[in-house]
């Protein structure tokens, strides 16, 4: 274990106005503020600045605690607190704060989350008033300790035991419907449909010819559009592509154009899906994969699952460049 505790705030509250005198109660961090603070009972845990951790050339596990891992402890903490936030904020209830701890793992010897997050870990507020508060704060703020006090802390910490089980319900269904002008197009959207797998979103897939067979294509258009489920359409036509522009045209929903590029005409058929006639928003991505990523940040915008995929995904790409970069300094030295 790394003797340091993180702590991100959404909100200005407790010990943050003691020590910043000025700050009113409520002030609301944007970006979020991050503090750490040494482990250290004796003299009640004191905060300390990044100089410090850095100086303190702390070793775990046979690994030291240099400026790599203080930032990924640093990014990993933000990211951990901003999935929590968009959970919570699915039950109407406020992340005001929260602490995380780090320890470092024996067989990998990188950084790892070593902490329960729980609500001993968080300050949280219904409908964002603190009068409400749920967590640990309730015993803390406790006058006296009397059987009848214990009760109100019980139902506190029952409520919230009961929504976090609801933190991983989806809030919204969503899906991606991807319509391919042959089923020699079938390769290139399995790719599609596995990276949207990966986000947490059902792919439809779907052989319409918008040249060959224009009511058809629009016959299966209404059909996703008639039940109400958030749906983003992906046009997977290579050649001259129809497919996208028409579906843009015709429904209000977003269109992707995501063509199976070849090599001897590749660089001539990419035009047919970027030049769009005026009046249309459909998009061209040319990768399975970012064409699946950028269908997640438009569901992401109502279900909080995928979001928090989404936002996961950054910080391990993050995490994994920071890594690389400290092993090529480690090899050019």
């Amino acid at each position: 274990m790394i003797p340091v505790e993180w702590v991100c705030r959404r909100v200005a509250t407790g010990s943050f106005l003691k020590r910043n005198p000025g700050v009113k109660e409520g002030y609301r961090f944007s970006p979020l503020k991050m503090e750490m603070f040494f482990k250290d009972d004796a003299n009640n845990d004191p905060q300390w600045s990044e100089e410090q951790l850095l100086e303190a050339k702390l070793c775990l596990a046979g690994l030291t605690i240099g400026q790599c891992e203080v930032d990924i402890m640093s990014r990993s903490t933000v990211a951990i607190f901003e999935i929590v936030e968009k959970a919570w904020a699915t039950q109407n209830c406020s992340l005001v704060d929260m602490k995380i701890e780090f320890g470092v793992s024996v067989t990998r010897r990188e950084i790892v989350l070593a902490d329960v997050i729980d609500n001993d870990s968080w300050r949280l507020w219904p409908a964002g008033d603190r009068s409400q508060q749920t967590d640990k704060q309730v015993y803390r703020e406790l006058k006296e300790v009397t059987p009848k006090a214990m009760q109100m802390v019980k139902r506190s910490f029952e409520w919230v035991s009961e929504r976090v089980k609801l933190l991983l319900e989806p809030q919204a269904s969503s899906r991606v419907v991807l319509l391919m002008g042959s089923t020699s197009d079938v390769a290139h959207c399995e790719k599609i449909r596995k990276a949207c797998a990966s986000y947490g979103i059902p792919c439809v897939l779907r052989v319409t010819s918008a040249h060959k067979g224009p009511d058809e294509t629009l016959r299966i258009k209404a059909e996703y559009e008639g039940d109400g489920i958030p749906t983003v359409f992906v046009a997977v036509a290579g050649r001259s592509n129809g497919l996208g522009p028409v579906m843009s045209g015709n429904t209000a929903y977003p269109v992707i154009s995501c063509p199976p590029l070849t090599p001897d005409w590749g660089p001539q058929d990419v035009w047919s899906s970027l030049r769009m006639p005026s009046g249309l928003g459909c998009s061209t991505v040319l990768s399975p994969e970012a064409c699946a990523q950028f269908a997640a940040q438009i569901l992401g915008l109502r279900d909080h699952l995928v979001w928090c995929k989404l936002r996961a995904s950054m910080l391990n790409t993050w995490v994994s460049l920071k890594l690389a970069d400290k092993k090529l300094q480690a090899c050019s030295l």
